[in-house]
């Protein structure tokens, strides 16, 4: 008896995937690291069938924590070198961003990451259910025009599938300097099953003990926007 493969589902992506020509050595970058840094078959092309990856066979048993939109990929280098008992994945469509995150790895050389060069949606389509201990959704792009919030990662279709692969307690960090993401994050977010751990102002006004800071953050500070560090708890 045959079984049909899952029906593709039809994802609008509304973000940038290349930017300025890239330098010769982050094309070497993603042609000699990139295959090996992969997590699994994530891609619709080459796992219809939607097969849960095993990542305990990708991180030796590992605990796993996910980067969604590392951008240069500083912060997760920074949290790989920091915590070598951890896998880390990072999820991101921009090929600069990935190439940039290629050679900061060979810097630092670090070997507990792994990278899906595309749209996070898809990854989480295989990654399997309560097995992400940590996520991370940091100075994600904030989409500023009012038409634009469905874009944002803080809706249900994202935070759906973000809330079934989290570990139940898992927490759950968003750091962004736009005010109304701010408004939005706290209004979705507990909707999808998690709970904000803040108690007093300092909870959400001071980066966590182990951040590091990034690009995209030192550009908020030099124009004058404040950044938000927000805590979630995944429930259960």
């Amino acid at each position: 008896m045959s079984t049909k493969s899952p029906a593709r589902p039809h994802r609008n992506f509304y973000g940038r995937l290349k930017g300025k020509a890239l330098k010769q050595s982050q094309k070497a970058y993603l042609d000699e690291d990139l295959a090996a840094l992969s997590p699994g078959a994530v891609n619709w092309e080459e796992n219809p069938e939607r097969t849960p990856l095993d990542l305990d066979a990708r991180f030796d048993g590992k605990l796993v924590w996910l980067e969604v939109g590392f951008g240069g990929g500083e912060h997760m280098v920074h949290q790989a070198a920091s915590n070598p008992d951890v896998g880390i994945i990072g999820a991101e469509p921009y090929i600069n961003g990935v190439a940039m995150l290629l050679g900061k790895i060979r810097r630092a050389g670090v070997s507990n990451l792994a990278v899906h060069p595309g749209d996070a949606r898809d990854l989480m389509d295989v990654l399997p259910e309560a097995s992400i201990a940590r996520a991370f959704l940091l100075y994600p792009d904030p989409w500023p025009k009012k038409r634009h919030h469905r874009r944002r990662f803080v809706t249900q279709e994202h935070l759906g599938p973000l809330a079934r692969v989290l570990k139940p307690g898992a927490i759950f960090r968003v750091a962004t300097d736009i005010p109304d993401y701010v408004r939005q994050t706290l209004e979705e977010v507990p909707k999808a099953g998690f709970d904000w751990l803040a108690e007093r102002p300092a909870d959400w006004r001071a980066p966590w003990d182990d951040w590091l800071s990034t690009r995209y953050e030192q550009k908020a500070l030099r124009e004058g926007r404040v950044p938000h560090y927000l805590t979630f708890r995944r429930a259960g």
